[in-house]
């Protein structure tokens, strides 16, 4: 174990000198080099250089052969003119690049805003895709490419989120394929969810901010909610297309309807404004919570809206147990919490100022509001509620996905029950 660690630690210093020195040295020197960098790690020294620099073994091999028999003449340890060898087949078959990340973007898997990824289909899989697509590549080499490309191979394991769905990435696909095409016809795509509820009060705050030595801002020993502020509930709504975010703090119940509520306000402060032209819109969420689809307040409430704003409402949820997943998780909620690290959330409006003043380099803007109202738990809807739902599901996993399309009602009747705030 020792010894693993240890040339764990070395490859990777492998690798950065490698990054250094390769553009100064001439094909024969590096050769060379990478040869004593595989002689001083001793047994194995070859393969852990190889995949740290990305050179071959064969071409390590004969550097330490050169490297041994300075004086013998080999016609392979010769060295090239500048562009002279085989060209990358990246350069023969420009499209190649292309196919491959189409191929495995949708299925893209792990931390969505790392630049390391990683992806759930073998280099065998992808190399026998590629060859219908009439490449001529080897599983070798999609494997090299993909490695350019800041992926790597990762084993299974299970998480405390729970076993993977068996149509997870299938569904991750159709999720994918669905955004662009509403992103292609100009329709907007909305990306919802609920943040951790927080305790409104001088709490200590995860975070440190800067501050005038030993004069730390006091919060209370304890974390004991007081009664009379209770806590803040944020939900928000993250259009990617724009960068932009909505998220209204609620200070009663999560519920379905709290969470429909916040998208109509959505819809009506930004939405409407920023799509004029638009007949449909895709909502992705998770599989779980006030949003979930399981829940038919959920549908009951999205139906209301629909009819309201005359608006197709197309649903797709992240399969459960990959909540990460869903864009506003690390485009929107983890930006605000970096953004009121360290500061105790004294009231729901401190709590809303903060969100509302986060911003990013890529140009995020968000607003936010305090939600008041009050909102019913174990709210029933009724059988008959649920058929005059109209709700078409998709042919792919329906319960997942689903189209909730507009009822024809009295224009007197829309925008009555729901007003925004």
């Amino acid at each position: 174990m020792a010894r693993k660690l240890r040339l764990r630690e070395e490859v990777s210093e492998v690798r950065s000198r490698f990054k250094m020195l390769s553009p100064a040295l001439n094909e024969r020197i590096l050769r060379c080099w990478v040869a004593a960098e595989a002689i001083s790690l001793g047994h194995g020294g070859i393969p852990c250089v190889a995949k740290a620099t990305g050179v071959s073994e064969s071409t390590i091999e004969a550097g330490i052969r050169e490297l041994r028999n300075p004086g013998e003449v080999v016609a392979e340890w010769r060295m090239r003119k500048p562009g002279a060898g085989r060209k990358r087949l990246t350069e023969t078959d420009p499209d190649l690049r292309k196919d491959l990340e189409d191929l495995v973007e949708p299925s893209t898997r792990g931390d969505p805003e790392s630049p390391l990824r990683w992806t759930s289909k073998s280099t065998a899989h992808l190399a026998s895709e590629l060859q219908a697509l009439g490449h001529k590549v080897s599983p070798d080499t999609v494997g090299t490419m993909l490695r350019s490309m800041d992926f790597s191979l990762q084993a299974l394991a299970k998480t405390r989120e729970g076993a993977s769905h068996p149509d997870r990435d299938a569904q991750f696909r159709h999720i994918s394929e669905r955004t662009k095409a509403f992103q292609r016809r100009g329709q907007p795509v909305i990306s919802v969810d609920a943040k951790k509820k927080e305790l409104v009060g001088a709490y200590k705050n995860g975070g440190r901010e800067w501050q005038k030595k030993g004069d730390p801002e006091k919060v209370q020993t304890h974390d004991f909610p007081d009664k009379n502020v209770g806590r803040a509930r944020p939900y928000g709504v993250y259009d990617p297309a724009r960068n932009e975010g909505w998220v209204s703090v609620g200070k009663d119940h999560d519920t379905a309807e709290f969470a429909v509520q916040t998208i109509r306000t959505w819809w009506r402060q930004m939405g409407r404004e920023a799509y004029p032209e638009a007949k449909e819109l895709l909502i992705t969420a998770d599989a779980g919570g006030s949003n979930s689809y399981r829940t038919h307040l959920w549908k009951a409430a999205l139906q209301r809206l629909a009819d309201e704003e005359n608006l197709e409402i197309t649903i797709c949820h992240f399969p459960p147990g990959t909540s990460k997943w869903n864009k506003i998780e690390h485009r929107l909620f983890s930006e605000i919490t970096k953004n009121w690290r360290g500061r105790p959330l004294t009231s729901h409006e401190v709590i809303v100022n903060l969100i509302a003043s986060t911003t990013t380099k890529t140009g995020l803007a968000v607003r936010a509001k305090i939600d008041a109202r009050k909102y019913k738990t174990k709210v029933k809807v009724t059988k008959e509620e649920i058929a005059r739902l109209n709700l078409h599901r998709s042919s792919f996993h329906g319960d997942w996905n689903y189209t909730i399309k507009p009822r024809a009602l009295p224009s007197e009747k829309r925008d009555v029950t729901y007003e925004t705030p």
